[in-house]
């Protein structure tokens, strides 16, 4: 079998998949199907099965899997729009900020366990991030934090140009972790709610827009 271009006429040239015999000592051809509606791809495709380049594959293959690219490719466009790519910039360890951000949402965790989700996901292709580890992300944060207010008040502008208005509702809710070491200048020792006696703990609170945006 073969798949040849037949030139027509009176329309485009036509793609077939021919079978060939013998007969009465010449080579004859009879279409078996008609192809010219196929995609260019899928036709290169079964011309190559056709000569044997396939032959060597077979259903005992392990499958492979690339990075999960989307999870990040859906997050990356919700960041820009709130303005939240612009503010931090373009600087490698903003966009390291950036990934804790969206692996965040993505996946509860620590940042070590944030360093474990990103191997697994398309960092690189949809941040334009190589490897990192738990250290460089704490790197990041610590560049992040003296930026915190400036921040918070460009955010605060983009939300009241998006939506024409001021924020009229404010949700609001603490949590609290206990610290290690006692050089936690925002740490103290207190009711016991994370169940951890003998420790200094910091209180956390988090104010959010009525749609809840931070």
């Amino acid at each position: 079998m073969d798949i040849a271009t037949v030139p027509n006429r009176h329309s485009p040239p036509a793609v077939l998949l021919r079978a060939s015999f013998r007969e009465g000592g010449e080579v004859r051809t009879r279409p078996l199907a008609n192809l010219t509606s196929w995609a260019p791809e899928r036709i290169e495709a079964r011309r190559r099965t056709l000569k044997g380049e396939f032959d060597g594959l077979s259903g005992d293959l392990t499958p492979t899997c690339g990075p999960i690219f989307a999870v990040l490719f859906v997050l990356k466009p919700l960041a820009a729009r709130i303005g939240l790519t612009r503010v931090l910039g373009p600087e490698r360890r903003a966009k390291l900020a950036l990934l804790l951000v969206l692996v965040r949402i993505a996946a509860q965790g620590s940042r070590l366990s944030a360093v474990r989700w990103a191997a697994h996901h398309a960092v690189a292709e949809t941040r334009g991030l190589g490897r990192c580890d738990a250290e460089d992300l704490s790197a990041a944060l610590d560049a992040l934090a003296p930026r915190q207010q400036p921040i918070e008040d460009t955010l605060y502008r983009v939300a009241r140009r998006q939506r024409e208005a001021s924020p009229t509702v404010g949700l609001y809710d603490v949590t609290s972790s206990s610290c290690e070491g006692e050089c936690q200048e925002r740490a103290a020792f207190g009711s016991n709610r994370a169940k951890k006696p003998g420790k200094a703990q910091i209180v956390i609170g988090l104010v959010t827009t009525g749609h809840g945006e931070p």
